[in-house]
């Protein structure tokens, strides 16, 4: 977002610099409440918003479809991660009740 805000700020209008300013700090507060259910909406909201800036900057179509996969992929592979971890700390447990 903050490459995309570079290219708007040459723009004769506020607009599109005042709504990236918003998707950027929509994105870094959804980083830090990823613990909870809210940040993980807001992420999403996110995702979508950055694909829609490319209203005012066009080759963010293509950089928040980008951003979009990785996204889902991150969510995929940590998944992945989680049920492996549980996986271990069960055959642990029951290593250590034999």
């Amino acid at each position: 977002m903050g490459f995309a805000l570079l290219i708007e700020k040459d723009r004769p209008t506020n607009e599109g610099l005042v709504i990236g300013g918003l998707i950027m700090a929509a994105a870094f507060i959804a980083s830090g409440l990823l613990k909870r259910k809210i940040g993980w909406v807001i992420g999403w909201i996110t995702q979508f918003a950055m694909i829609a800036y490319g209203h005012f900057v066009f080759t963010m179509y293509f950089m928040g479809g980008l951003f979009l996969g990785l996204w889902v992929a991150a969510i995929i592979v940590g998944r992945k991660g989680e049920a492996i971890r549980a996986a271990h700390l069960e055959a642990s447990k029951d290593k250590k009740g034999e």
